[in-house]
């Protein structure tokens, strides 16, 4: 079986490391908050304006005033701060967040990242990804190998609207992990319980 969300997040949370300010994007990536290692000196950044971001309550334990970017009920750390959205956003312009880890639709063989907006569809609005993608030091995708339909989403090119260009250093997926080196995607690990050749068959450009 491929990786469940959760062993998706679990993969992501091996990226952290001590010191860093770390930004979750909307969906799976907000699972990583649960699996920060134990003893491990991070900030969460959320970018509607929350830092010291926990792992979500215990039911019963919700507060409807403490919400990630994603509008779901979070905690808040000791130490811990609330701000206005323009303060966080200063804050991923300035280049102050060590690692964002977002969602994609599509990530291309030079580091290009799709994932705003699919045309036809519709769309509340970009939001926060286009500064995070560039104000970040470092940008993990974290989103299924393939879409609904079975196609790949890691490609030579992308063919849905572009967040940010050659800006997506590692990309972890339901079926492996994938860097983004400068002669196109490199195999860093597979699912257990698949193998390489499966996940060159589900990737859309060549795997060294």
């Amino acid at each position: 079986m491929p990786r469940t969300r959760e062993e998706m997040a679990q993969r992501a949370a091996q990226e952290l490391r001590d010191g860093y300010v770390v930004n979750l994007g909307i969906g799976i990536p907000t699972l990583v908050a649960n699996y920060v290692p134990a003893g491990m000196d991070i900030v969460l950044h959320s970018e509607n304006g929350l830092m010291g971001m926990g792992p979500y309550p215990y039911e019963g334990e919700e507060d409807p005033q403490i919400i990630n970017a994603g509008k779901e009920t979070v905690t808040i750390l000791p130490g811990g701060s609330v701000f206005d959205s323009a303060m966080s956003f200063a804050m991923v312009r300035g280049g102050h967040v060590d690692l964002t880890i977002l969602g994609g639709m599509e990530v291309s063989a030079t580091g290009d990242l799709a994932n705003w907006m699919v045309p036809g569809a519709r769309v509340n609005g970009m939001g926060g990804a286009m500064d995070l993608v560039n104000g970040a030091k470092r940008v993990i995708v974290l989103m299924s190998h393939t879409n609904k339909t079975g196609e790949p989403k890691l490609l030579d090119k992308c063919a849905l609207p572009l967040t940010g260009v050659g800006c997506v250093n590692r990309v972890i997926t339901d079926y492996a992990t994938v860097d983004v080196g400068p002669d196109g995607f490199v195999l860093v690990d597979v699912a257990e319980g698949h193998t390489v050749e499966e996940v060159r068959a589900l990737t859309g450009a060549p795997l060294r």
